[in-house]
């Protein structure tokens, strides 16, 4: 069974690791509302994905 030697120290170790980072995640515009929005996801703004309305959103009327 592999063992290592010497403790690896953290200079070493974060090296490795700089590669591994987290991506900023792309935004798309909405087609109905122009907002941003994630890709394949319904529109926070709207609630519009596809052409079609999925999330229902409070519309308050005026008085």
């Amino acid at each position: 069974m592999a063992v290592p030697k010497k403790k690896v120290s953290k200079s070493r170790g974060r090296k490795r690791r700089t590669h591994q980072k987290v991506a900023i995640p792309t935004y798309t515009t909405c087609p109905e509302c122009k907002e941003a929005k994630l890709p394949h996801a319904a529109c926070p703004a709207c609630g519009v994905y596809r052409g079609r309305s999925i999330i229902r959103q409070n519309v308050e009327e005026e008085e």
